[in-house]
């Protein structure tokens, strides 16, 4: 019995919810502006949890659900941003360590 592996394609549609960042041209310089916008979109993840959070212990939250997905949210892209950035840290730690 043999099976056949289709091959791996990209991801194009982005994940509904979380923010993404535009891509920039690589010789444009404008790379780390875009780097900074991912960042602007986490917070703003993070800033309506918090929101949800408040209206959820005052009680003028109708929905608690909202809360819940907002909280799901913010916690994912923090843990994807701070992975990002652990493996931005070891690549430039290994460059470093590299000899001219």
């Amino acid at each position: 019995m043999t099976f056949a592996v289709a091959p791996v394609q990209a991801v194009t549609a982005a994940t509904p919810g979380l923010p993404t960042a535009p891509v920039a041209d690589p010789t444009s310089g404008d790379r780390f502006a875009s780097v900074l916008s991912g960042v602007d979109g986490l917070q703003q993840l993070q800033s309506t949890s918090n929101d949800l959070a408040v209206k959820a212990v005052t009680g003028d939250l109708d929905d608690v659900h909202d809360y819940t997905i907002a909280a799901a949210k913010a916690s994912t892209a923090l843990e994807l941003t701070a992975a990002v950035r652990n493996k931005a840290v070891e690549a430039f730690t290994e460059i470093m360590r590299m000899q001219a």
